[in-house]
């Protein structure tokens, strides 16, 4: 072979190979772990297919961003550490971005709003924390709404009623078992939205820290958490948040702090 003919060679194989290399950056497909128990975040169906806010929202994410998922169950024991074995990309399974998990892992921009309310009877005139001093309240054991409901009445108090899930809460609520009930105002709006019958109302107070969800990945994955932002940005700006929060939520669409 001639040297001219081994160049020309040499230079067609480096060209597809880099062609190659392109054509993988492109198709690249990233993993997904959520959990598929924290409706409505992020839930199974009988057919084992996750569904819910998140999953509706990161989908909306990756084609904003021209990204391809694959989403993946994942049990929240253990979640952060997928991202840096390497078994997932993104993680999003109603995380609240807090200091000590930012240490682990980089989150995105804010997505959702994490804070109690206060959920009552339409006609009780419970507009406050405080009101719940002359109440019985139900909250679910061990949850942030059993926390600042025993700092509000006091630990030991037998005013607070303690129970396993959201939906017992609730129907105790309903029953009349108690005049209210503090939980998470995303599991308690969508209980609403999927309940119109039962004629519940939300209460706030600025006494309930607002925290909000964020999406993570490995930390130092700067290209991968700048497509996320870029996706979050535009399904805001375009409406396609909007249209997916009163699809599991209420019309109250939370304004996000993006910047």
């Amino acid at each position: 072979m001639s040297l001219k003919k081994f160049f020309t060679v040499a230079a067609s194989a480096l060209a597809l190979s880099c062609a190659a290399g392109s054509t993988f950056a492109a198709d690249q497909t990233y993993v997904v772990g959520a959990g598929g128990t924290y409706r409505p975040f992020e839930f199974e169906t009988p057919k084992k297919e996750l569904v819910g806010f998140d999953t509706d929202l990161i989908k909306a994410i990756s084609q904003a961003s021209n990204f391809k998922i694959q989403l993946v169950s994942t049990p929240w024991e253990g979640i952060f550490a997928t991202l840096g074995q390497g078994d997932r990309d993104i993680i999003i399974s109603g995380i609240t971005i807090t200091d000590k998990r930012a240490q682990m892992v980089d989150f995105s921009l804010p997505y959702f709003p994490a804070e109690q309310v206060i959920i009552t009877n339409a006609d009780a005139k419970i507009t406050s924390l405080a009101d719940l001093k002359k109440t019985q309240v139900a909250v679910v054991n061990s949850t942030a709404g059993d926390i600042v409901v025993s700092e509000e009445l006091g630990k030991s108090s037998t005013a607070i009623h303690r129970f396993d899930n959201t939906v017992l809460m609730l129907e105790e609520l309903y029953r009349g078992g108690v005049d209210a009930a503090v939980g998470d105002v995303g599991v308690i709006k969508f209980y609403i939205k999927s309940h119109p019958e039962k004629k519940f109302k939300v209460v706030g107070d600025t006494k309930f820290v607002r925290q909000y969800f964020g999406i993570a990945v490995k930390k130092g994955n700067k290209e991968l958490l700048d497509k996320i932002n870029a996706g979050l940005k535009q399904i805001v700006a375009d409406g396609t948040y909007a249209k997916i929060y009163k699809t599991w939520f209420d019309g109250e669409v939370p304004a996000l702090p993006l910047k």
